[in-house]
């Protein structure tokens, strides 16, 4: 077993028209076991930036902490907020600074640029960045997750649409996951604003 499967997690972000969205299962597991059923893994950044972290539960809290002050350091200094782009290298030199001790979580990034287009990226534990235009995957269940994208996805989704999209994939991949579920959460990113909605899943 990876130690990147112990506490579970199914995420996935997706692009759409003028809006990007990013979604996340709830469930906190030691393996099979079910500790909780609300844990958080999508984080805001800023306005137009999120991040999803799924891996050791320990991890995701420490590295959530640790790019919340990198980011204040940021807007102090260049008194601007940062870019998806920005973010998206900042987590990546982070990860591979600790390479010979890594965190133990593969991150997604989704935002809007300055000219509200999606951006979207993912990366291993070291990392290693890759950039799609349409939808990035991260999780337990990534085969599931690729699967339901790509039946799903069209392209140039508007906000509704692309909710719709995420949560019917998001909840399909996790009922045939042991090590995630229990219902999830979806966030709309665009340039008017967030919204975000819980799901309910199987409890089980």
């Amino acid at each position: 077993m990876s130690i990147l499967e112990y506490n579970g997690a199914a995420m996935i972000a997706m692009a759409g028209k003028d809006c990007v969205g990013i979604a996340a299962d709830r469930r906190l597991g030691i393996q099979a076991q079910t500790v909780s059923t609300d844990f958080t893994k999508v984080f805001k950044m800023n306005d137009n930036i999120h991040v999803g972290l799924g891996g050791l539960a320990t991890d995701v809290q420490t590295l959530h902490n640790v790019l919340k002050f990198r980011m204040g350091l940021y807007e102090l200094r260049e008194e601007r907020e940062m870019t998806p782009q920005v973010f998206s290298h900042l987590l990546s030199t982070l990860l591979y600074e600790k390479r010979f001790g890594p965190y133990f979580v593969e991150p997604i990034v989704a935002g809007l640029d300055d000219k509200n287009k999606p951006f979207l990226s993912s990366m291993d534990l070291i990392g290693a960045p890759v950039q799609t235009k349409d939808f990035v995957v991260s999780g337990t269940c990534t085969g599931n997750l690729y699967g339901m994208c790509e039946t799903l996805y069209k392209p140039d989704l508007e906000a509704d649409a692309l909710f719709e999209t995420l949560a019917q994939a998001l909840l399909a991949s996790v009922d045939r996951d042991a090590l995630s579920g229990w219902g999830g959460v979806v966030h709309i990113i665009t340039k008017d604003g967030v919204t975000t909605r819980e799901l309910k899943g199987r409890q089980d």
